[in-house]
């Protein structure tokens, strides 16, 4: 019952405010932090990718991710379209694909390639496709007795043209990152962190949750934050990160299949620095390794 509670509140809030987000910030005030020009995701150095997990949550423009690795042979797909609002700005990145396939025991590979629609005419963000992620997780540490992971890899990053056009002439289109991620399983609740560093000089890092409210249904929420250290010296460090905090809702279809929504909200964010509302949908789908 308590379960099915939780799972009706957030579906609640899910309904609620994915009007008032759509609409985005009007004013500017919303985040309390800059009322500069606002910039999308896709021009953003600080904004990550829109992440689909492999249990069918998805966490909208974070660099937050499980630490659980598929088996071998298995794969894991989402399609998604996401909608950013600012306060001068808003961005729709459609599809976004997301892919994992398990190579390994403790080894599987990932991909998060989004499409930004084009919006130049408007003032909006340069179309085409947007900064992508491919990366190669491996699992460190699982121990499922206690329902203890650890894993850890590396992910190349392609930025895309929208984020090339705001960085200096001449900065290189591929970056690489290191992302470390930790999860304690619970049966129905499940806790994640997770942190690393991009050689741009990105740090990023955060956590959540998410419960199994449900046969079908599961919500989670999390909360990512990003930050450079080497920028304009006239900046301040406060003034030079991008915190958000989301939620989301999946619902099964089927074993293999299930649909999502989340929504998302950056604090204490500059405009610059891509403060605004996102909002989320999508489908995901399952398949298992095949068994001979």
């Amino acid at each position: 019952m308590n379960r099915r509670m939780i799972a009706a509140g957030v579906a609640m809030t899910l309904a609620a405010a994915l009007p008032a987000l759509a609409q985005g910030n009007g004013n500017g005030n919303g985040n309390g932090h800059g009322h500069g020009p606002s910039r999308p995701p896709s021009s953003n150095s600080l904004a990550p990718p829109a992440i689909a997990t492999s249990n069918a949550g998805v966490t909208p423009f974070a660099w937050l991710d499980d630490a659980t690795v598929l088996e071998p042979g298995a794969v894991s797909a989402a399609i998604s379209v996401m909608r950013w609002s600012g306060s001068t700005a808003s961005e729709v990145d459609m599809p976004v694909v997301d892919v994992a396939f398990g190579l390994t025991d403790r080894v599987h590979l990932t991909a998060s390639v989004p499409r930004v629609v084009d919006g130049v005419d408007s003032g909006g963000p340069v179309g085409g496709v947007g900064t992508s992620f491919f990366g190669i997780k491996i699992a460190l540490v699982d121990d499922r007795r206690r329902g203890v992971k650890v894993s850890g890899g590396m992910t190349l990053e392609m930025l895309g043209e929208g984020v090339l056009q705001a960085l200096d002439a001449g900065a290189s289109r591929v970056q690489a990152g290191v992302p470390v991620s930790a999860e304690l399983d619970r049966g129905p609740l499940r806790l994640f962190a997770g942190g690393g560093y991009f050689t741009r000089g990105i740090w990023f890092g955060g956590g959540g949750f998410g419960v199994r409210t449900g046969r079908r249904t599961a919500v989670s929420a999390s909360f990512s934050r990003s930050w450079r250290r080497a920028d304009t010296l006239d900046v301040p460090l406060s003034d030079r990160d991008r915190n958000e905090v989301s939620g989301g809702v999946s619902y099964a279809l089927s074993p293999q299949v299930s649909v999502f929504a989340s929504i998302g909200h950056t604090i204490a964010t500059l405009d610059e620095n891509g403060a605004g509302a996102t909002v989320g949908a999508g489908i995901a789908c399952f398949l298992p390794p095949v068994r001979r």
